[in-house]
């Protein structure tokens, strides 16, 4: 399946245990850098056998969940690290949700403890009183990194605890639990760009795969990088970004909690001089619609990625232009934990998601199940070894999604001649209009080369007869202005004529996931919402 070989982890595996000896001889060197300080290799292997010892303490137990609720900051490698090393399954959850959305969430986890930033810490106690409510939740423990503590008093139910003080008074924790590479290791449920999320369920050797199959060998990390991810570690993109590669080489990692807008990107790019940045295509947009970007002179990139939606050619060829930096087109999932189909550094074909990673198979099929030809549309499937067990509850989704060796990825592609792959949308977002398919990326892409026009999305509206038609939501960049008229013959000039869209809504944002990606369906929501007066 592979055509690089990679010696699998042996039987007895802990990926907590396994990045510390990686980083054994090198206690000195840098590994996180926050917006309040830093920690070398030595203090973070030292830190997550304490956290491992803590979490213990409070009486989690092997295999147990426990919620991870926390902005981007060294705490949250050390206590997902820590869980790890216990054989505690940390639940990495979304910190932009609402106080139902962690209600479910402790409820279908069944999480025995959270894990929380001080400034989360109000959300989660609103969704344990909402939970309570819907039929319980069991956490027992909240540790609350960057709090004051304990409050004074009568005990508060569940037990609070500041993470600081109860981390210094732990020994560490002596030596691993003894996990398999094929056990429980952690929790990422999916983003909802489609619905309510599914927690997927990962081995302590996924996350070795991605290192081991994309982020050093595609990526070609080592340990004089810098790196800095705008996605951020609860997500499965941010998670291998972050954490799993730069720890897998003993690189050096910037995190930051707050959002990633171009200015807070571009004063970490200046002041931390990451080489090696990961973003999604609407950061990509907006840092290069800002009048603030810096000149090429003033960054020390090598590479940057891209992932989350496919990248607009046209992005991807400004930015180059500007840096003198390609930027590294790749498809991942929270079902396959980080990208298996992406370009390459010095092979980057713009417009195109790239090439399968080695390690990694890829099969477009058609309706009935059987691979298609190279030009024709089909639905992605994967087969390799980064692959969730399930989505923990959801029998019925986890037969549509995990089909023996492969991975229904949701996302419909077309291969080219020479190998590559260019994105046709998502399965449930692909239209046809006259008999034939119409990808809505493809229209979006287009749109976005207008110069007045910073973001786009496309979806399919019933006309009288019942058939699709396209239409388009604009965002326009700050002062641009532009018209139906002018922006529908900009679509037909570069496409097909069938392809353009036949009504343009402009609007001040699109709908979106915490990692960036475009909520369609609550277009299609709003849309049939209007149709029925409501």
């Amino acid at each position: 399946m592979t055509d690089r070989h990679v010696p699998p982890p042996g039987e007895r595996f802990n990926f907590a245990q396994h990045l510390i000896e990686r980083n054994a001889q090198r206690p000195a060197k840098t590994a996180f850098i926050d917006d309040h300080g830093q920690l070398s290799y030595g203090d973070l292997a030292d830190q997550v056998r304490r956290m491992a010892a803590a979490l213990r303490a409070c009486g989690v137990r092997r295999e147990e969940r426990v919620l991870l609720l926390m902005t981007d900051g060294i705490d949250w490698p050390v206590s997902f690290l820590g869980a790890l090393y216990a054989g505690i399954v940390p639940v990495a959850v979304n910190t932009l949700l609402t106080a139902d959305d962690y209600a479910y969430m402790l409820r279908n986890s069944r999480a025995q403890a959270a894990l929380v930033s001080a400034s989360l810490l109000p959300m989660l106690q609103a969704a344990m009183a909402l939970a309570e409510g819907q039929g319980g939740h069991e956490v027992g423990t909240v540790i609350v990194s960057g709090g004051a503590g304990e409050p004074a008093g009568a005990p508060s139910s569940p037990a609070t605890l500041a993470l600081g003080p109860l981390l210094a008074q732990q020994a560490p924790m002596p030596a691993p639990a003894g996990t398999g590479p094929d056990d429980p290791g952690f929790w990422l449920y999916s983003s909802g760009s489609t619905g309510r999320p599914k927690g997927a369920l990962h081995t302590h050797a996924n996350a070795y795969w991605t290192a081991e199959l994309y982020g050093t060998p595609v990526l070609g990390l080592k340990e004089s990088d810098v790196l800095f991810s705008a996605a951020k570690l609860f997500f499965a993109y941010g998670l291998g970004n972050s954490l799993s590669f730069p720890l897998s080489v003993g690189a050096t990692v910037v995190l930051m909690a707050e959002r990633a807008t171009p200015d807070a990107v571009f004063r970490r790019w200046i002041d931390h001089r990451p080489t090696v940045f990961f973003g999604a295509p609407t950061g990509f947009a907006g840092m290069l619609a800002s009048p603030a970007l810096p000149a090429r002179s003033r960054v020390a990139l090598r590479l940057a990625s891209s992932a989350g939606e496919a990248l607009p050619a046209d992005l991807g060829e400004r930015f180059t232009a500007h840096f003198g930096v390609e930027i590294i087109d790749g498809i991942g999932s929270t079902e396959m934990l980080h990208i298996f189909l992406s370009n390459q550094p010095g092979r980057v074909r713009y417009g195109t998601t790239g090439w399968p990673v080695p390690g990694y198979d890829i099969e477009l099929r058609g309706d009935d199940g059987r691979a298609v030809p190279d030009g024709d549309t089909g639905d992605l499937y994967i087969r390799g070894p980064s692959a969730a067990v399930m989505y923990w509850g959801n029998r019925v989704k986890s037969r549509e999604t995990f089909q023996g060796e492969w991975t229904r990825s949701g996302d419909k592609y077309v291969r080219n001649a020479d190998g590559s792959y260019t994105y046709s949308g998502r399965s449930d977002d692909m239209l046809k209009v006259s008999g034939i398919y119409v990808s809505p990326f493809e229209v979006e892409a287009t749109l976005v080369q207008h110069p007045a026009v910073l973001e786009a999305a496309v979806i399919g509206v019933p006309d009288p007869d019942g058939l699709t038609r396209t239409k388009a939501f604009v965002v326009l960049k700050p002062g641009a202005a532009a018209d139906d008229d002018e922006l529908k013959a900009f679509v037909k000039e570069r496409l097909a004529p069938y392809k353009y869209p036949r009504l343009i809504e402009f609007v001040p944002e699109l709908p979106k996931t915490a990692t960036g990606k475009i909520q369609r369906f609550k277009l299609r929501e709003r849309e049939a919402d209007t149709r029925r007066g409501a």
